[in-house]
């Protein structure tokens, strides 16, 4: 037992070998010279998000040159909203076969810009005070992805604490973030925009891979203070769902060396309440339990406001993590229901 006390130790501070991932983007102030920015927001009823998202926009004291809105076939009020905020409003053309709704309402709302640079932006998403001037700041060129922090507000919420994480890790500093990419006209339509993508629900990972493959700069960080969301706030169902449409495609496309890191990082958390549970060993296991717990706790901060007490028992989130990845690697192919359309899982 001694022997698996040691390996579990060992697995456990791989962990610390993650923080690097976690770097911010911390700096502060307005661009000396402000390019002129267009944001593409891809909307499908998001009624509910929009608004916080557009008054974040208009509260920066460094404004955008353009607000796009494209409207993809919502049967709610996104349109009417997005108006009501000064936003330029693009219904969606019909859907090609070919194409996902994410990638076809970007490319639509891609050709209506004008600004220098392009921002992609997910409607649940929202900027922090000063965030916009922050992001613009930090843009030396390229693709440059800010990795948003969660703002948790239901118990269920907290059980997204290592897809977040891992998603996270997998993704800073040279990969891109879904909810957020900024990028120069030119370096976009090198890479043939969001055409290159039509077929992913994964743009990102593989936007990122199109990217690389031309020398085109990829850079990322995390958004803590500047950049922020909430994911699937509708329930559990919709939560479930949402991780289950591709997230073991997006693991398949991180890089191996975090990938591994995360996984014997997992494994070690794993094996402690294990141990504790069959050698009944309160010190030795007790005391490594609570120091993976308390590494939990640390590390969940830095990527989202999950409760201390659900970091606390993590076994609970990781279990379900494993769960819903399994079940994605099942479905992986398959038909999936998201937003109401039926699509093929990545």
């Amino acid at each position: 037992m001694l022997i698996l006390l040691l390996i579990t130790l060992a697995l456990w501070s791989a962990g610390f070998l993650l923080l690097g991932r976690l770097q911010r983007g911390d700096k502060a102030g307005t661009p000396g010279l402000v390019p002129t920015v267009s944001v593409v927001i891809p909307a499908r009823n998001e009624e509910h998000n929009l608004p916080t998202l557009l008054r974040s926009l208009a509260s920066q004291p460094v404004k955008s040159h353009q607000i796009i809105v494209v409207d993809d076939g919502s049967t709610d009020r996104t349109a009417e909203i997005a108006q009501r905020f000064g936003a330029q409003v693009i219904p969606s053309r019909p859907l090609p076969d070919d194409w996902r709704g994410k990638p076809w309402a970007c490319h639509q709302g891609a050709q209506a810009a004008t600004g220098d640079l392009l921002m992609f932006l997910d409607a649940d998403s929202w900027f922090e005070p000063d965030g916009f001037a922050r992001i613009l700041s930090g843009y030396t060129g390229g693709a440059f992805s800010v990795g948003p922090y969660h703002a948790v507000r239901k118990p269920y919420e907290d059980l997204s604490l290592f897809f977040n994480f891992n998603m996270t890790v997998g993704t800073v500093p040279r990969g891109l973030f879904g909810q957020m990419l900024l990028v120069d006209r030119d370096s976009y339509l090198r890479v043939d925009g969001h055409e290159t993508v039509k077929g992913r629900i994964l743009e990102n990972f593989w936007l990122a891979g199109r990217f690389r493959a031309l020398d085109i700069p990829v850079q990322s960080v995390t958004g803590r203070g500047t950049f922020s969301f909430r994911m699937y706030p509708n329930g559990l169902r919709e939560l479930i769902e949402g991780w289950t449409k591709g997230f073991a495609a997006g693991a398949g496309q991180t890089q191996r060396g975090a990938l591994s890191l995360i996984v014997a990082w997992m494994i070690g958390l794993m094996s402690a309440p294990l141990g504790w549970l069959v050698t009944h060993d309160w010190l030795c296991w007790g005391g490594t339990y609570m120091l993976c717990a308390a590494q939990v706790v640390w590390f969940s901060r830095k990527v989202g406001a999950f409760r201390w007490y659900s970091a606390l028992l993590y076994p609970l989130p990781l279990i379900f993590f494993f769960a819903v990845f399994a079940w994605s690697i099942a479905r992986s192919g398959k038909q999936v229901s998201w937003k109401g359309r039926k699509i093929l899982a990545d």
